[in-house]
């Protein structure tokens, strides 16, 4: 080749890289009025982070049964509760058999009943044991969470719950970090009947000191033996002691329990639940432990006789800057100081909002209302977070029939569809799902979620928080979810959408008005004539090489 054809060769390579520039492609373009399609730069294959709605991992445990000779009521929810729990919290683990307490979750001495004082068919000694658990904390074997529990799609705030003192690994299996759906948020809701002889022993296997504080329970100031008995901080139960604290409550209602060491702290990180006392009744045989709260698979005898069904709803908040605390160290020490002296709950704010220990979308996992039409129906109501609740239901109005554990007389129960509910209040509702126009405005799916606009969200993204379903079972499919959902689930459980990855509406048809501006589709035309320019572009440079070897070979 002559110099000429070497210099009109390199012309055209630079002209094409030119024109090629000109079609380079790109992730933003001039929007104008109709902005091409928004698309999020997942990684190929990479489908971890969306979540099947309904793992579906015991559709057994939905069914009605019968269980060491405790009726167990269906739940259609698709992560009910083990009714070999509800069994053994019944009866007690030394009155049920081997096999049904291996296949519940309970210690020996979990729960253990004892005589029966007035001879009316059911026991009045009853000996609890609890401990205190702690999720998504650091771990000293690496750089990762241990005992993990997601409140919603990749939402692991550290928490600590009271439970029930266990048997096994607090883990799923030795190659799993996830802590098993026995141990979960919140703390369970705790049953006694009226005249009980109860014995709460807190086994503190936890590394800070803790109480239990019966608010709102009939209690002693001291036990029998003169030691303190209304688990206030200046009696700590320290790391590897026990307390036992000693009740005969002789006034019934909805209480609660709490830890009140550093109360602030130690309410907002988990540690307190629901307390109820049940009504004597002859063979009263309560559920002593609701684990997880939601649906009560046992109810009282007394509540079987005005209500179909009961159901426990505890409220929560969690301050993500205190629930880090317990995630960026592993000595107690540092923990203990960044939480009493470094933390300052009144610069606070609340992040994560739940009901019975799960933010929306898992809400509709485990702690949906599901109901029938003509049903009467028992919800016991309470707040354990910060702030105030205002509970709105839509297409009904129900009725206040006590608060604080007091009943209201007829003359002063109000029917609304609005219950405003200060922090540590209570409140008892009769639910009336009668299609009149007040009740009950039809069947459906209708939301029930708090009225404080923060309450519906998740550290600021909507929707979430503790937005939640009264569902009426005709709008169940299979595994117990919601129909008429499938585009919102395709958006919600994806980790990326609370992790603020991605836009709401990302799936929908308005995906290109609403998706995020510069993550668009490449423009096939240009990426079609920059791939060929670039392939010409190279062939000559190849070819050129070519023909200068041939030319310096003898």
């Amino acid at each position: 080749m002559t110099k000429k054809s070497y210099l009109l060769l390199t012309l055209l390579i630079l002209v094409l890289i030119a024109v090629a520039a000109q079609f380079t492609p790109g992730l933003s373009q001039k929007a104008e009025i109709n902005p091409p399609s928004t698309v999020y730069n997942r990684v190929v294959g990479d489908t971890s982070r969306i979540e099947s709605p309904c793992s579906n991992e015991h559709p057994e445990w939905r069914q009605a049964q019968v269980i060491e000779g405790v009726e167990i009521a269906a739940s259609p929810l698709c992560e009910p509760d083990n009714p070999y729990d509800v069994a053994a919290s019944v009866k007690g683990v030394n009155n049920i058999s081997m096999a049904t307490l291996m296949q519940s979750n309970f210690a020996q001495d979990a729960v253990i009943m004892g005589d029966d004082l007035d001879h009316d068919g059911d026991p009045d000694v009853i000996h609890i044991k609890l401990e205190v658990v702690e999720f998504n904390g650091s771990s000293p074997d690496g750089d990762f969470l241990m005992n993990t529990y997601n409140i919603a799609p990749g939402i692991q705030p550290g928490i600590w719950v009271f439970a029930p003192k266990s048997s096994g690994m607090a883990v799923k299996n030795f190659n799993s970090r996830e802590a098993r759906p026995f141990l979960r948020a919140p703390s369970p809701t705790i049953r006694v009947e009226q005249g009980d002889k109860v014995y709460i022993t807190l086994e503190n296997t936890h590394y800070l000191p803790h109480t239990i504080h019966l608010h709102g329970v009939d209690h002693a100031f001291m036990t029998p033996k003169g030691e303190d008995n209304d688990g206030m901080e200046m009696h700590p139960v320290f790391p590897g002691k026990s307390h036992t604290y000693e009740i005969q409550p002789r006034h019934v209602g909805t209480m609660l329990y709490h830890c009140h060491v550093q109360t602030a702290q130690h309410m907002m990180m988990g540690l307190g639940g629901i307390f109820v006392i049940e009504e004597n009744q002859p063979n009263n045989w309560v559920q002593t432990f609701n684990i997880g709260a939601g649906q009560v698979r046992h109810p009282s005898v007394g509540v079987k006789k005005a209500y179909s069904q009961e159901y426990d709803l505890l409220y929560q908040s969690i301050d993500k800057k205190l629930a880090s605390t317990i995630q960026s160290a592993i000595d107690p020490r540092l923990i203990a100081k960044d939480m009493g002296r470094v933390y300052n709950i009144t610069e606070s704010f609340e992040n994560y909002f739940l009901i019975n220990g799960h933010s929306f979308p898992y809400t509709l996992r485990d702690s949906m209302i599901v109901v029938s039409e003509n049903e009467n129906i028992k919800l016991r109501i309470a707040n354990l977070q910060r702030s105030q609740v205002a509970i709105h239901f839509h297409g009904h109005k129900a009725t206040t029939t006590a608060m604080d554990g007091v009943d209201l007389p007829a003359g002063a129960q109000v029917t609304r569809d609005v219950f405003d509910i200060a922090t540590a209040q209570r409140i008892d509702v009769a639910l009336n799902t009668t299609n009149d126009g007040l009740h009950s405005y039809s069947s459906g799916l209708w939301m029930f979620h708090d009225h404080v606009l923060t309450g519906t969200t998740t550290d600021g993204i909507e929707p979430g928080g503790n937005m939640n379903l009264l569902a009426y079972k005709g709008f169940l499919d299979e595994h117990g979810m919601p129909k008429m959902h499938d585009e919102l689930f395709g958006e919600v459980f994806d980790k990326d959408y609370y992790a603020k990855k991605q836009p709401l509406w990302q799936q929908s048809k308005f995906a290109a008005a609403f998706g995020d501006v510069g993550l668009i589709s490449p423009d096939i035309k240009k990426l079609v004539i920059f791939g060929l320019l670039i392939g010409f572009i190279i062939a000559l440079l190849i070819a050129i090489r070519m023909i200068y070897k041939r030319r310096r070979q003898p």
